[in-house]
């Protein structure tokens, strides 16, 4: 047990901020932001390579990445060249990933504004956390939706142990489907345990090897996107 869990059940919403304004400044409505977490080499990075590649030619789009003290995911999104360099910007932390996500929002939302306020309108930003644990969930007031990303080789009991990120995010994503007959992951029970940790919150599986293999993923985004843009600014 953590230090304050009991506060956190007695105010379970000490660690968010307010729901974050829809509007600008001029009162025209700001970009659909989305978080993704998720544990070390689930995959994260590869994933928003692949969203920026799929919808960069549909929508405005930009990213924040996340890392304790280097700016290796921003590296690996700018040599793919996925997006222009001035629509990829880096936060280092310099502590625990959940802590800029949820704890302490404000790099990340400095980061964010400073993106809507230079490259112009956006339709969408991406905010990638570091690499963390099960626990890790978005404050509202830095996104909007929040996707995890779990990976099969992590174990196919990743579902089944559920915890904030499985069972709370707008979206599971169980990644890196491909490798499932090498470790000994049963795709089955995941979806089994996933429906069980969820209800009727969605759950994605890709493999991004695959031509299209983020398309499950990009279409839950331009749902999202469509309700978005129909909302009052």
């Amino acid at each position: 047990m953590h230090l304050g869990h009991e506060l956190d059940e007695e105010f379970p919403r000490r660690h968010t901020y307010r729901a974050a304004d829809p509007a600008r400044p001029d009162g025209s409505r700001r970009a659909l932001r989305i978080g993704l977490g998720g544990p070390v080499g689930s995959g994260k990075t590869v994933t928003v390579a692949a969203l920026c590649r799929a919808l960069r030619t549909e929508v405005s789009i930009a990213v924040v990445t996340n890392d304790i003290y280097t700016r290796e995911d921003a590296d690996f999104l700018l040599r793919e060249a996925v997006l222009p360099p001035e629509r990829i910007k880096a936060v280092e932390t310099g502590a625990c990933p959940h802590t800029a996500i949820r704890d302490d929002i404000s790099a990340n939302l400095e980061a964010v504004e400073d993106l809507e306020e230079e490259v112009g309108s956006l339709d969408l930003v991406l905010v990638e956390s570091g690499g963390d644990n099960l626990t890790a969930t978005f404050s509202k007031g830095l996104v909007d939706s929040q996707i995890f990303v779990i990976d099969v080789a992590g174990g196919d009991d990743i579902p089944r142990k559920g915890g904030p990120g499985v069972t709370t995010a707008d979206l599971l994503v169980i990644n890196k489907t491909d490798l499932a007959p090498y470790v000994g992951s049963d795709l089955g029970a995941m979806a089994h345990d996933a429906k069980a940790q969820r209800g009727d919150l969605p759950v994605a599986f890709t493999c991004l090897k695959e031509e299209g293999g983020v398309k499950p993923v990009t279409d839950w985004i331009r749902e999202r996107l469509t309700d978005w843009t129909a909302g009052p600014a």
